[in-house]
């Protein structure tokens, strides 16, 4: 299960980045909700909110450090639920470094431009979303473990 929730992110993250590429030049936009929602072609050569441009190695080398953390904490993770998100985690940071291994930069294209928030891409929401996901889990599966804890207690 892991693999193919990996391989589905990278491949549905690949596939969106390649139509942008191919269909549109840098700076190039198309509103589809105007002044709310566009597809705005932009090569990111920094991290989230542009922030450390240029440092394309740095990035790479994060990378695969987490890569192999997350090839490491995979078996030993029994949440199917973690485990999924875990192949997100896995699926998005193997598409933005796809992107700084082959072009030095990474495709971004969501413009959610109702809120100004910086332009992303499908391997970005994946990374998010896992991680919300692995918070929450932690949250909810230590709060279960105190409430059984308590109510042990009190017998």
């Amino acid at each position: 299960m892991f693999y193919v929730w990996s391989l589905l992110a990278f491949l549905v993250d690949r596939l969106t980045k390649y139509w942008v590429s191919r269909s549109m030049e840098p700076g190039e936009t198309i509103p589809l909700w105007p002044g709310i929602f566009h597809i705005t072609y932009h090569l990111n050569a920094g991290a989230a909110f542009s922030i450390l441009q240029n440092q394309r190695w740095l990035f790479v080398a994060v990378t695969l450090a987490v890569v192999a953390g997350i090839w490491y904490a995979k078996d030993r993770v029994e949440r199917p639920g973690s485990k999924i998100a875990l192949a997100l985690l896995m699926g998005g940071a193997l598409g933005n470094l796809w992107d700084r291994l082959a072009i030095g930069k990474v495709v971004d294209f969501i413009d959610v431009r109702a809120i100004h928030y910086p332009i992303f891409n499908l391997a970005d929401s994946f990374i998010t979303v896992a991680v919300v996901w692995m918070a929450a889990d932690a949250l909810w599966t230590s709060r279960g473990r105190e409430d059984r804890g308590r109510g042990e207690r009190k017998t």
